[in-house]
């Protein structure tokens, strides 16, 4: 019998198996799965301390014992589930009289996946392990039990039958059960990445969505609750599945997952909603969100910045005059907010941005979603276009919109970006390439060839020569003109076009590199006003202000804003010196939610929280120098800063 035609068994005695029966804490809005577990410091205690629903063990079964350990290579003593789990088990279970927990009822569930390729021999060893400790894990004899799941190397559906009734198994969406089979199932798990490609920023694309309700759907209509591995794992993904009535939630942070749900009522709020219901019980823990590969991160010893960093004044000369525009330049700083800039700015005692004289404000929902991820905010700032996320610089049909690089090569002028971060990523790809999938590096960086860029800067060598369609782009590039550096030094005032593939710009700014984003932001203008009397337009981002929220690294928050403004004063020098150059200052998107605590002017000294590891849609500033700058005050929205430009009179 499919899954798909057992909708009439969801509330039958499918659901009342007791070794199935996984009873849901009504205070809580979803149950907690502890992934991985056994790598914690303290593994079973950790999570177990926490009050969550369902705790998983990775296990081999070799010579008589269960080794706890991911890969067969790991197996060593000590490492037994004797000694992590089964005997914290038992003792918790004789303290607690029969129960998981002291001052509750609730039970526990115990997933264990096996990595033993002899499944029959796991199995049978696991049943005689449990018959010796019946009022533990067995629900017949203590309705508290232990719950038991099997999941990993699932014996058979017809081969259920063959252990107690108190085991259970995980199941598969793609599998047919008969009714009795389905009895032995407490949950599906499902492979996140079949159905998504979601990272867990801003929201996923409608198809996505659409097949994530689908999979939980079908759960559903089988009378199971339903569990994604391989999701992703934050405040943003949470807050989406339980929305989406996903049942567990698979964690790799327990602490700080329990912890975001413990005052479930203080973070949601519904329109004729129940605004009372809560969950309790629960802490938190932290980690850094790599938002790129191999990103090492933040060091604070390597954020304590000496001194103050001195700022440039402007002369204000032409500021706001009605005079043509020769060049723009657009500097981004990803992630940066308003509380990013205050913070920075209380810390210095001065920005740059601070001192321009014209500020708008711009929203940066995307099409598909309130909350944008890099992908949408980068293209609308790129097109003029409001996309949808993912997208880069492309329509929901897969039409490829216009950028800015295509209007000022059109108007006869040179065309740049640079990038503190990879030149793939989404903000720099959204001024060259376009594609549906802002992941399709190889895709993006081919357009390259259309040398529509005379100047691009920032990391990823591997974009260009360790491809998986074979191409050296690299190669290719040279035999287009191009000249390829791999040092931002390198960067020269001559004719030809560059890029540069600086590694040390994927490294987080600090006091060893602090000037790396305004040194290339430099010699990128001056390499552009050199080769074209036309004028240019540039692009420059500081992509690790981002990098910053998702990590909830504070100082890094400051210095990575702080190295941002002297790229800003950089584009400032010249737009004095030349006279016909528009320069805007704005952000993406805001990351973490910043809410700055308490400070010292005095001494530079700031206390900030994060109120999440994602993006926020709220509102940013826009600053704005030189000719037409005042044309760009208001409110608005983050796409019309493009359409403002292509209306401006062009020198």
């Amino acid at each position: 019998m499919s899954i798909t035609n057992l909708q009439h068994f969801a509330v039958m005695g499918v659901l009342l198996a007791g070794c199935c029966l996984q009873s849901a804490n009504a205070q809580y809005p979803v149950k907690i799965h502890s992934h991985n577990d056994y790598t914690r410091t303290v593994p079973f205690y950790q999570a177990y301390a926490q009050k969550i629903y369902s705790i998983e063990v990775d296990m081999f079964y070799r010579d008589g014992q269960f080794y706890v350990c991911h890969d067969e290579k790991d197996i060593a003593d000590g490492r037994t589930f004797e000694q992590l789990y089964l005997q914290p088990i038992l003792s918790l279970y004789k303290q607690n009289n029969g129960q998981a927990w002291a001052d509750e009822a609730r039970p526990l569930q115990l997933l264990i996946e096996i990595k033993s390729d002899n499944t029959s021999a796991f199995m049978d060893a696991l049943t005689r392990l449990f018959e010796e400790h019946p009022s533990v894990f067995n629900p017949s004899v203590n309705p508290n039990a232990v719950r038991v799941t099997i999941t990993g190397h699932v014996p058979a559906p017809d081969e259920f039958a063959r252990y107690p009734e108190y085991i259970c198994f995980d199941g598969d969406l793609n599998q047919n059960y008969t009714a009795r089979q389905l009895e032995r199932v407490a949950l599906f798990s499902v492979d996140f990445q079949s159905l998504s490609k979601w990272n867990g920023k801003g929201l996923p694309v409608a198809s996505e969505r659409v097949r994530i309700a689908e999979a939980v759907s079908r759960a559903h209509a089988a009378g199971k609750p339903v569990r994604f591995w391989g999701a992703p794992d934050g405040i943003t993904a949470w807050n989406l599945f339980q929305s989406m009535g996903i049942d567990y939630i698979n964690t790799d942070r327990v602490e700080r997952c329990a912890d975001f749900f413990s005052s479930w009522h203080n973070k949601t709020y519904v329109i004729g909603g129940d605004a009372s219901a809560s969950a309790t019980g629960v802490t938190r823990t932290d980690r850094l969100d790599k938002t790129t590969h191999d990103f090492a991160g933040f060091r604070n010893d390597k954020l304590q910045l000496a001194e103050r960093i001195p700022l440039y004044t402007p002369s204000y000369r032409n500021d706001g005059a009605d005079l043509p525009v020769k060049n723009v330049i657009l500097l981004i700083g990803d992630g940066m907010g308003l509380a990013q800039i205050t913070a920075a700015d209380r810390v210095n005692n001065g920005l740059n941005m601070l001192l321009l004289k014209h500020l708008g404000l711009i929203t940066t929902s995307s099409r598909d979603a309130f909350t944008t991820d890099s992908a949408g905010a980068g293209s609308a700032l790129a097109t003029g276009e409001q996309n949808s996320n993912r997208h880069i610089a492309m329509s929901d049909d897969g039409k490829p919109y216009p950028q800015l690089t295509d209007f000022f090569k059109e108007a006869g002028k040179d065309c740049g970006v640079v990038t503190l971060g990879n030149v793939a990523d989404a903000t720099p790809a959204a001024f060259y390439g376009h594609n549906v999938e802002r992941d399709n590096a190889e895709d993006l960086t081919r357009e390259l060839l259309n040398g529509k860029l005379s100047v691009l800067a920032g990391s990823g060598m591997e974009c260009f020569v360790r491809r998986k369609d074979g191409l050296d782009l690299r190669n290719e590039l040279k035999q287009r003109g191009y000249r390829f550096v791999t040092q931002a030094d390198e960067i020269d005032a001559d004719t030809a076009k560059v890029i540069c593939i600086d590694e040390e710009m994927a490294k987080a700014t600090d006091t060893d590199n602090f000037d790396l984003l305004a040194n290339a932001t430099r010699r990128s203008i001056e390499l552009l006003n050199g080769r074209n009397p036309k004028g240019f337009f540039l692009m420059v981002e500081g992509a690790k202000v981002d990098y910053a929220g998702h990590s909830n690294c504070f100082p890094a928050s400051v210095v990575e804003t702080l190295g941002f403004d002297r790229a800003v004063a950089e584009a400032l020098k010249f737009a004095d010196r030349d006279g016909k150059t528009l320069v805007i200052v704005t952000g993406d998107h805001e990351t973490g939610g910043l809410t700055l605590i308490d400070g010292d002017n005095q001494t530079g000294r700031m206390t900030a929280c994060y109120v999440t590891d994602d993006h926020t849609p709220i509102m940013l500033p826009v600053f704005s120098y030189g000719p037409q700058a005042d044309k760009f005050g208001g409110k608005y929205y983050n796409y019309d800063i493009p359409r403002r430009i292509k209306t401006l009179p062009i020198e």
